[in-house]
């Protein structure tokens, strides 16, 4: 993601105690949206004449380079949706994040095709199928998030590695394989890289829970916090989102247990890794869905619970020291490939060992744990939690392996 300093936000988009900004303006936006999106995608293809191996000629252009003109490039847009670029101008677009240790946030700023792509899940259903006919909007994004697959497995998107590098600023000191090894045969093969053994050391070991993903994290000691404070779909309850019945024994298990979330952007390492030692209970269980971006100004939306909504994959694991069940659920996205898991049913992992991958784009992971395991970190609660009644709470950044959380006493 773009990330900007408090310091240089110079224009409205946030709330004090909000951990986003930039949704005004989204409802008067006109113009063909939908077109807007499968342009943007299909300019994120190597083979397209505009491309020029610049990875933010497409999908990773950032609204707030738009916004002062930016490069040529991102002025076709103007052609799709004329007010974009005075809108992109007069509010910043995208969310803060808390760094860890520190009394700084950062903002981090929408790539394009979330912007578009959010647009048309609140906006621009009408829209849609005056464009496209009896077509649904979830198709439109299904549709659009498979051709990104295709473009990025393709072997000619590899040309897009240095491009992407320079423009996430991506430590390739970390890497397994440098950027110009030939084991990367496609752009996706780098998407979900792998790193060096020391890279992701896990801290702490007293405490019990750590990070599974280089992430932006929230935390609540009960699922009911996370629907008061964060997820704010109506339809969003722990069988939703698993995909079972209520009075299923999971469910009934995961009752009242804690939640974490943890949204990975299109730049982070998208490999996902165990928070606690424990072993896999039966093969993963994958849940056909949508593709809706999974922003958190989606997430904190009323109208629509995208979490559950979504394509994901269930992997079930069953905690060593408690003997009790844990919940790790993998959540597709807007231009999301796929889910990949590289365990599978009796598999013994240790904390911060890998689980699976995503390929291509930004993705969460959902992890639900049943009541009493966990006691989350102070400071990450106290991000997460809004400091007034009515706001949000904010992500923190993270890195797998650093600490989360610890048993409590009573259970040690």
């Amino acid at each position: 993601m773009a990330q900007l300093n408090e310091s240089e936000l110079n224009k409205p988009g946030g709330v004090e105690g909000s951990g986003q900004a930039g949704m005004q303006g989204m409802e008067m936006l006109d113009g063909t949206i939908a077109e807007a999106l499968k342009e943007t995608v299909e300019r994120s293809s190597p083979q397209h004449a505009d491309n020029r191996n610049d990875v933010t000629q497409g999908i990773h252009g950032h609204l707030h380079h738009f916004a002062s003109g930016g490069p040529a490039h991102h002025l076709w847009l103007s052609k799709f949706v004329p007010q974009l670029q005075s809108l992109a101008a007069k509010y910043h677009v995208g969310n803060y994040v808390a760094i860890r240790g520190t009394n700084e946030r950062i903002f981090e700023s929408m790539p394009i095709y979330a912007r578009l792509g959010m647009h048309i899940l609140f906006y621009g259903r009408e829209q849609v199928k005056l464009l496209e006919g009896s077509k649904r909007i979830e198709s439109l994004l299904m549709e659009q998030s498979k051709r990104e697959g295709q473009i990025y497995d393709s072997p000619e998107s590899r040309s897009h590695i240095p491009s992407f590098i320079h423009t996430y600023n991506i430590n390739t000191s970390e890497l397994l394989y440098p950027p110009e090894s030939p084991a990367y045969k496609n752009f996706n093969h780098f998407f979900y890289r792998k790193l060096k053994p020391d890279a992701r050391p896990v801290q702490n070991p007293d405490h019990e829970f750590c990070s599974a993903a280089d992430s932006r994290l929230v935390v609540y000691p009960a699922v009911h916090d996370a629907q008061t404070f964060w997820i704010k779909g109506n339809e969003f309850t722990v069988p939703a989102l698993l995909g079972l019945d209520k009075s299923d024994p999971l469910c009934r298990a995961l009752e009242g247990g804690s939640l974490a979330s943890f949204r990975l952007a299109p730049s982070d390492y998208h490999r996902f890794h165990s928070l606690a030692d424990a072993t896999v209970v039966g093969e993963p269980r994958d849940i056909p869905g949508q593709y809706f971006t999974v922003n958190p100004q989606a997430v904190n939306e009323k109208g629509l619970d995208v979490l559950s909504a979504n394509k994901r994959s269930v992997l079930l694991l069953n905690h060593d020291a408690t003997n009790k069940k844990i919940a790790f659920v993998a959540v597709g996205a807007l231009l999301v490939g796929s889910i990949q898991w590289t365990v599978s049913a009796g598999s013994k992992v240790r904390r911060g060992d890998e689980l699976g991958f995503f390929a291509y784009g930004g993705s969460t992971i959902v992890a639900i744990l049943e009541p009493g395991m966990v006691e989350w970190d102070s400071d990450l609660v106290a991000n997460s939690s809004p400091p007034k009644r009515g706001q949000l709470g904010i992500e923190t950044m993270m890195k797998v392996g650093w600490s989360i959380g610890k048993m409590p006493k009573d259970k040690k």
